[in-house]
Order: structure tokens, then sequence, then C-alpha cells
């Protein structure tokens, strides 16, 4: 079965390689999921350390990937950049965030944010 929901046809290699990125991604993810239950359920230390080991390998290459993403699709960079690293109520920064899309940026750059019409 084809990972693509078009025709492979259609899509250019930026594209392609995007779906390669997100695929790797999401199987990493899954590999962290897995090695992370077997931490947990293990009695024998040396067999935890080997997992959390493998588990933090899968992290790293996670991570990597995200970075790519990050360098190649221009949305992945904005938004990391609104929640990484970041204290405090994640959906809290999530309702700033939205207020302040490229237009409100603007409109506060240009002064024309006039504030509340009470």
């Amino acid at each position: 079965m084809s990972q693509y929901h078009e025709p492979v046809e259609s899509l250019d290699e930026k594209t392609r390689d995007i779906s390669r990125a997100l695929n790797s991604l999401k199987e990493e993810i899954e590999a962290v999921d897995w090695y992370n239950q077997r931490v947990a359920a293990t009695k024998d230390e040396t067999l935890r350390r080997i997992l959390e080991h493998n588990r933090d390998e899968e992290i790293e290459h996670a991570v990597m990937s995200i970075e790519w993403l990050r360098r190649n699709m221009d949305k992945w960079d904005e938004e990391l950049r609104t929640y990484l690293f970041t204290d405090g109520d994640i959906t809290s920064i999530e309702e700033g965030a939205e207020g302040e899309g490229s237009e409100g940026e603007n409109a506060q750059d240009n002064g024309l944010n006039i504030g509340d019409l009470k």
C-alpha cells in the first residue's frame, strides 16, 4: 500500500521528502512509546538501562526529524517557536498566539492597534 494519498506522479520531490520525514517521525515516536512501556514493565535493572538507552536514541531520531521539518516546512518553524521551551499552560500560549497572527503583528508594528472599543 502506498504512503501517498495523491498520485505519486503529481507530487514534487520536496513533498515526497516531507512525507518521508513525517512517516519516519511517526515510526520513531511509536518506538519511543514501545521502549518506554518496556522500561516501566521490566524488573531487571540491566535490561531497564538498555531499554532506556534505546528509547532515548529513538527520541534523538524523532527530534532530528522534527528539526528537518522545521527547516523545510515554514509552518513547523512558526509553531515550534510559539510552543517550545515555554512555561505555563500550553493552551494559554495557544490562545495568546492565535491573536498574534502575521496581520496582528503588522498592525501593532504599524501603530494600528486601537485597543478596546468599549
